[in-house]
């Protein structure tokens, strides 16, 4: 076995991506240490030196999935609004469906990882939903409040709920799309695709017709302002 070597910092990021793929094609409970070591070239006890347990790399994985992500950072400076409220989901709209120019193969990965989760005892997904929640839901409460003004329809869905509501269809639309062959055939171009969905968001959420066709044009001509994570 032929170890390269790298800094801590460096190793540790490199064993997290070649972890990320096994344990999202075989799961938490599935993927050995052995397995793992293999995957990033080291010993075991090399992996067992930056990561005492599988528990620890999981926790790493979840870590670095949440934190650095330059839209997430420029999404959250912005002030509460409608048209925040619409750039918000406009964009995770986007990110989901792979519209945003990240890197779809960590994307779909992380997807994976998830599915599995649901699967076993959950607990990636739950600590996952909460760092999102944590992070972003203040914004996107803020923002609906701000939103009540005048651009929402009186008797609308809790914000936490709401929040949650929008989240499900993306990932879900997400989930569809992981096979090379997509599992549905949604109609129409992928931009278009993005923009249907943001629609039925928002008016779940209970914007009007009205706010979301301004904002939303004004949310498309913003986006390339938002840089790809």
């Amino acid at each position: 076995m032929v170890t390269i070597r790298l800094d801590s910092d460096e190793r540790r990021k490199a064993i997290v991506a070649a972890a990320l793929p096994l344990f999202a094609r075989k799961g938490f409970a599935g993927t050995t240490t052995r397995e793992l070591a293999e995957a990033a070239n080291i010993s075991e006890a090399l992996l067992f030196k930056h990561f005492p347990s599988k528990q620890k790399l999981y926790g790493e994985i979840l870590r670095l999935g949440c934190e650095g992500d330059p839209a997430l950072e420029r999404l959250s400076a912005l002030e509460p609004s409608t048209l925040t409220l619409v750039r918000m989901t406009h964009y995770m709209v986007r990110y989901f469906l792979g519209a945003t120019g990240s890197d779809s193969g960590e994307r779909d990965w992380r997807l994976r990882l998830v599915l599995h989760s649901f699967l076993e005892d959950g607990e990636y997904a739950r600590q996952l939903f909460e760092t999102i929640f944590e992070r972003v839901h203040p914004l996107f409460a803020a923002s609906i409040e701000a939103a009540a003004a005048g651009d929402m329809v009186i008797g609308s869905v809790c914000p936490a709920n709401g929040f949650w509501f929008g989240h499900h269809v993306a990932a879900m639309m997400a989930f569809v799309f992981l096979p090379a062959r997509a599992c549905l055939p949604y109609q129409g171009t992928l931009a278009a695709l993005v923009d249907e969905t943001s629609r039925f968001i928002l008016r779940g959420i209970g914007l009007t017709d009205t706010a979301i066709e301004r904002d939303l044009a004004v949310a498309r001509d913003m986006q390339r302002e938002i840089p790809s994570p």
